[in-house]
């Protein structure tokens, strides 16, 4: 089954214009030109990516952004939006963005891009994990443990959910950057740092996170 992907625009033009094209490349797509329209049909439909435009006739395309991570909805974001100063960039991705795109935008760069956060996006709800003496919860994006709720980050979530979708297989950095980072251009040992906040944060036997020299990390399970 084809992607479903919410194009959220109000300029009538281009929405018509993109959604015919991606709906060409094989997209199920629907349109929106309002705040209230998208927040309806991400309800309604969960689609697994959204592409966002910021200045909407009745708000900013960022408070629906922060509304849908917050609800620990599975829907990536990509921004496609012309404000295109460092702060804007910034604040998109501070508002939960998985990707920003600015205009006017190349077609075939915007096409790529998207077809990145569509083979990172999970096309169905699963179950709570366990991991040791942790439950993790992947609708939630909550992770809970003896003490109760573990306080992680976005991308220490993601991280981890992504090495325990590996089932203990070995992920290089570079694996680890495009699945959990994508387009954002961060230093390779920036994973290094984000493993060691992981291994901080989540104690107890059942699992191990074991570093493999000169080739990535890997999730264990009853920590062998």
């Amino acid at each position: 089954m084809s992607a479903r992907v919410l194009l959220v625009e109000d300029d009538r033009n281009l929405r018509e214009a993109l959604a015919e094209t991606l709906t060409d490349e094989g997209y199920q797509v629907r349109t929106a030109a309002t705040l209230a329209e998208a927040r309806a049909m991400v309800k309604a439909e969960a689609p697994e990516v959204m592409v966002l435009d910021l200045m909407l006739p009745d708000g900013d395309g960022s408070t629906l952004c922060r509304e849908v991570k917050r609800a620990g909805a599975r829907t990536r974001v990509m921004m496609l939006t012309a404000r295109t100063l460092e702060d804007d960039v910034v604040d998109g991705f501070d508002a939960g963005a998985d990707d920003y795109v600015a205009k006017p935008y190349r077609l075939k760069e915007l096409l790529a891009r998207l077809a990145a956060l569509v083979r990172r996006a999970p096309t169905t709800a699963v179950a709570a994990h366990r991991l040791g003496p942790y439950t993790i919860d992947e609708v939630t994006r909550v992770v809970r443990g003896p003490a109760g709720e573990v306080a992680l980050t976005r991308k220490e979530f993601d991280l981890l959910v992504c090495l325990l979708s590996a089932d203990g297989a070995v992920l290089s950095r570079d694996v680890l950057l495009d699945r959990v980072w994508g387009e954002v251009v961060v230093d390779v040992h920036t994973v290094d740092n984000f493993v060691s906040s992981l291994k901080k944060k989540l104690k107890g036997d059942g699992f191990e996170l074991k570093t493999v020299r000169g080739v990535g990390f890997r999730l264990v399970r009853g920590g062998v």
